[in-house]
């Protein structure tokens, strides 16, 4: 009786200690808090849904070659991390020339995010033509789990991307030895 009872008291003991050993597990980023998140449908967010769905594609095309030189996979654009920021009519009411301006949030892998970017079309019955990119922010090592930091290019700011990558160990060291 008393040697089952410490058989069980070691292996719980062992559980304790190789629980905190483990690697956090990787979970699917949240969208940006401040990105919007309607609670019920509307025809206005229909046809804005319908707009990015028919928009997407551009995007993605231009997401590719902006990130080629940070990430070694291109990132991926979902319909409900992108955000209408401003709709016109650039001939006035009734005029079916548009320009729309779009926040984005890509990701890479298990929608990890990778940045912000702001597109500007100019949409007509003939066209889709992006008249503005700009690369607001990232991708960020910190913001990266640690199994997935190959999917950035070590040769865009090696000192740096060394620095956090030494940090995040330093960091993932101290917290297994809190243990």
């Amino acid at each position: 009786m008393k040697r089952t009872l410490r058989v069980i008291t070691i292996l719980l003991i062992i559980a304790l200690i190789t629980d905190g050993l483990a690697p956090a597990p990787c979970t699917a980023a949240e969208p940006p808090s401040h990105l919007q998140n309607p609670q019920a449908d509307s025809r206005e967010l229909q046809l804005q849904d319908m707009l990015v769905l028919q928009l997407l594609p551009y995007m993605n095309d231009r997401l590719k070659t902006a990130y080629f030189s940070l990430l070694i996979t291109s990132p991926q654009l979902y319909p409900y991390l992108v955000q209408v920021e401003h709709i016109e009519r650039v001939n006035g009411f009734r005029s079916f020339g548009f320009r729309i301006t779009l926040r984005a949030f890509p990701t890479v892998g298990p929608h990890i995010s990778v940045g912000e970017d702001l597109f500007t079309y100019r949409i007509s019955s003939s066209q889709v033509e992006l008249v503005e990119y700009k690369h607001i922010k990232g991708p960020e090592v910190h913001g990266f789990p640690p199994n997935y930091l190959d999917m950035l290019r070590k040769d865009t700011n090696e000192a740096a991307f060394f620095t956090n990558l030494l940090e995040l160990w330093r960091v993932s060291l101290y917290n297994m030895t809190r243990i």
